[in-house]
């Protein structure tokens, strides 16, 4: 079944013998022209024309107010945290099925991971399970939720759409709400996603973008917080530029800030690749019809979008029926220079988070032994 399954991707990508990655860069807009426009200007670092048109251009595209340009993703949702009001010692609530940059900003943000459960049918956080872990552990006072267990602040709550599959995100909302919990998403994987008519990120107080190099749209690194208020934008972008003062000439600094602006250069492959967004999106939604088809009445499951959502495909996934046969396909796959991965480890199991306390993990557990990445990349 394995040998079939190697075959057809190697149909659908056409590449009947070499190596095919998961997912690779497509660069066919103006790339080269915005860069060799960058260098010309001599502005290649945080300052220039292609990183304020990039945040233009992510505000225009999410329906979101401002957006903040940083370095990347991992540094967005750090900075978005700590705008939020996440502060030393606080507890972030998060999903243990995702990759590691989520748990990674809130150490970063001087902050304690809570794990909660997701759902299966969308790999995200699940408001039931949130919903039960908060009846159990928290309460309000003065306006804020306290950990009965742990006595800290639960101060903001991190959904993460996962391979831009749109979690039940305004259900989480409206969980958070009642106990006073920001929410932040983290919409890294989502560019191009919707629940209903608005886009992912822009449904909690922050939303936060990510352009690695292997993101729908890239430019090698690079990052974006999106939001609604005017007063956190402005305190992202100041505390991601070093905190500096604006002044002609003078160096003041009014907080110990971070040098987490993007620079210029990877700005201008940024709207480039934006500029071709609609076309990716329509590439990659025709990939993952193919392999819809293509799985229908056969073992092996295929992850589609649910009703009311529009995903973005940017990693398609597939189910096998346990661990075992997971990781015969891996073998397989991989063996035959076909590239596919396993979802993440879970976050509970890493060392430096075993500390961290959790909820019930049974749909997380379940989805860690079956789901697996194939092919993605843009077709031309």
């Amino acid at each position: 079944m394995f040998k079939e399954v190697i075959s057809y991707i190697r149909e659908v990508f056409n590449t009947p013998e070499e190596f095919i990655p998961l997912h690779a860069p497509y660069f066919g807009g103006n790339e080269k022209q915005y860069l060799m426009d960058t260098i010309d200007s001599t502005f290649v670092s945080s300052v220039g024309a292609y990183v304020n048109k990039f945040e233009e251009m992510m505000a225009e595209m999410t329906g979101a107010k401002y957006a903040v340009a940083t370095t990347n993703g991992t540094v967005a949702l750090q900075l978005a945290l700590i705008a939020a009001g996440v502060k030393s010692g606080d507890e972030v609530i998060t999903q243990p099925l995702t990759f590691v940059a989520t748990a990674n900003a809130i150490t970063h943000a001087n902050a304690t991971a809570v794990f909660v459960d997701v759902d299966r049918d969308t790999m995200g956080l699940s408001p039931d399970a949130l919903a039960q872990f908060l009846e159990a552990n928290a309460e309000v006072r003065d306006g804020a939720a306290y950990n009965k267990t742990t006595g800290k602040r639960i101060a903001a709550c991190i959904p993460m759409h996962t391979f831009g599959f749109p979690a039940r995100i305004k259900e989480i909302v409206a969980v958070c709400d009642k106990y006073h919990i920001t929410v932040v998403e983290d919409a890294a994987e989502s560019l191009g996603s919707y629940v209903g008519n608005q886009h992912t990120g822009t449904f909690g107080k922050l939303g936060t973008f990510s352009f690695n190099g292997n993101k729908t749209v890239t430019c090698g690194g690079g990052g974006a917080i999106v939001t609604d208020d005017e007063e956190l934008a402005k305190y992202a972008k100041h505390i991601s530029t070093t905190a500096k003062v604006p002044h002609p000439w003078e160096f003041v600094h009014d907080v110990a800030g971070f040098n987490f602006r993007m620079p210029n250069l990877n700005a201008a492959v940024a709207c480039a690749q934006l500029e071709q967004l609609d076309t990716i999106l329509a590439n990659k939604r025709a990939l993952a019809g193919l392999y819809k088809e293509y799985f229908t009445d056969k073992e092996i499951g295929f992850v589609s979008e649910k009703e009311g959502t529009t995903a973005n495909y940017w990693l398609n996934c597939v189910i096998l029926k346990d661990l075992e046969q997971r990781n015969a396909f891996l073998e397989a796959t991989n063996g035959s220079k076909v590239m596919t991965r396993p979802i993440w480890t879970l976050m509970n199991k890493l060392d430096m988070y075993q500390h961290c306390q959790c909820g019930d993990l049974t749909n997380s557990e379940w989805l860690e032994d079956r789901i697996v990445n194939v092919p993605s990349s843009f077709r031309p």
